[in-house]
């Protein structure tokens, strides 16, 4: 008998885990991860493979530190971006919780320096936007590289080692519950973990499961905004004026078309596009490193879509889009701007022709206007245009578009202030994977917060 049981190893689930400990140290606490030990991780396409094997549980994306393990190390230090965790608490709690998220990671190691700090520069580079018709979110970043992003979760990981029990490569099957409370849970190779309090932070690649799962517990969901896009490589000296001021600029902009919400996401100045795989379906992402660089910079243009009755499949959505690229590419499609313009399909050959040498070498030249849907296609070229004009080269004909990225959030749980599940007592839903939150620090503050809950019971 456990007091505490958590689901999933990301940021959410380790830094609930580390307050448990701070609080309680005598508490009995499991962590169940489906994935591997951070040293155990690998990405079998990273190491020479030319095309990514599937395999049955991705190594970028299960396993210690989740998903973004492997990324860059993104901090965004402010409750504007990143998450819902406004909707739960005042400014002044989210702010503290992610001051202290942050001071956690400084104290695992992670590197002091912090960009965008400077608001006399934001606010120069805020009119510039704005002329553009963009608006530029002020969101300061403190920048890991995945390498030392990697040695911060080890550092974690073998600190909780000592004191928690730690489950890897099993995975969560059921929730139990009785009489409107959480029991427990049972894993996917049939055994029971009973716990007094449980706490599900699966993260975007285990989303479509909490999902299935509450909804069969009749757990109250309602419908998160669906994230379809694509990731825009180009040369780095295009957006070298901004990311050397602000490293990741997080930009919003309306189409005048469809009026829909596009923003930048996940910003990676000489970094690299990465290929990923959730359940069988090739998704595309980025990467930047501390040490390691390239001659690119890369980001997201993500087009996001609020569906009505009876919508109540975000996950499924994206899916399908996705699917549709890995139906024609075998996996990874890329298209340069220019060539969807024109209406045509890009081809290897007009690929090497371009002044710009894709980083993810396996992805198949393509045409994504035969997978992304109309509304959404129009809406990124409209902001390709608009970057253009703060960050000119955007829109050039050789700008590479990988596709298909997606972001899968469930439908976010429906949840008190201390991020209990309404209608089953003791268990808290956390984390990206219950659309409480969009990234790394608000996905970290958020299972600091159900920690100080549970241990105050």
């Amino acid at each position: 008998m456990y007091n505490v049981a958590i689901v999933g190893a990301g940021p959410a689930g380790i830094f609930a885990a580390l307050e448990i400990m701070k609080l309680k140290p005598e508490w009995k606490v499991v962590l169940i991860e489906k994935g591997q030990k951070i040293e155990k991780r690998k990405c079998l396409l990273r190491e020479g493979y030319e095309k990514c094997p599937n395999c049955k549980r991705c190594g970028l994306l299960c396993g210690w530190g989740g998903a973004g393990a492997f990324s860059d190390g993104k901090l965004t230090l402010t409750p504007d971006v990143g998450g819902h965790l406004l909707d739960y608490m005042s400014r002044d709690k989210v702010e503290d919780l992610i001051k202290y998220s942050d001071d956690l990671y400084l104290k695992f190691g992670a590197t002091e320096e912090v960009f965008g700090t400077d608001y006399n520069t934001f606010r120069e580079l805020e009119r510039e936007a704005s002329l553009a018709e963009l608006k530029l979110v002020y969101s300061p970043v403190r920048h890991l590289g995945t390498e030392r992003s990697l040695d911060v979760l080890k550092n974690m990981q073998d600190y909780l080692d000592e004191r928690i029990t730690i489950r890897n490569d099993v995975a969560a099957r059921n929730l139990i519950v009785e009489c409107e409370q959480v029991k427990g849970l049972i894993l996917d190779n049939g055994e029971e973990i009973r716990a007094e309090y449980t706490i599900i932070a699966p993260g975007r690649e285990g989303a479509d499961w909490l999902t299935k799962e509450f909804s069969q517990n009749k757990i109250g969901m309602v419908n998160n905004a669906v994230d379809v896009g694509v990731r825009v490589e180009l040369p780095a000296p295009v957006f070298e004026p901004i990311t050397s001021k602000l490293y990741e600029s997080k930009l919003i902009y309306h189409s005048p078309t469809f009026g829909d919400e596009v923003r930048t996401f996940c910003m990676n100045p000489n970094g690299e596009v990465v290929q990923e795989n959730y359940n069988g379906i090739a998704t595309v992402n980025g990467h930047s490193y501390a040490e390691k660089t390239t001659n690119n910079t890369n980001f997201a243009l993500l087009v996001s879509e609020r569906f009505t009755e009876p919508f109540k499949e975000p996950i499924q959505y994206g899916q399908h889009i996705a699917s549709l690229a890995n139906m024609l590419a075998g996996g990874i499609l890329v298209q340069r701007f220019g060539d969807l313009l024109d209406g045509r399909r890009s081809t290897p050959e007009r690929i090497k022709a371009s002044i710009l040498t894709p980083t993810l070498t396996c992805a198949t030249p393509g045409d994504l206007s035969l997978v992304i849907p109309y509304r959404q296609m129009t809406s990124i070229i409209e902001m390709l245009y608009a970057l253009d004009k703060i960050a000119p080269g955007t829109a050039s004909r050789y700008t590479l578009l990988y596709g298909i990225e997606v972001k899968f959030y469930s439908a976010r749980v429906k949840l008190t202030n201390e991020l209990e599940t309404e209608g089953v007592k003791n268990l808290f839903a956390i984390g990206d994977g219950a659309g409480v939150t969009r990234g790394l620090i608000q996905a970290s503050a958020s299972g600091i917060h159900a920690a100080r809950v549970i241990c105050g019971r």
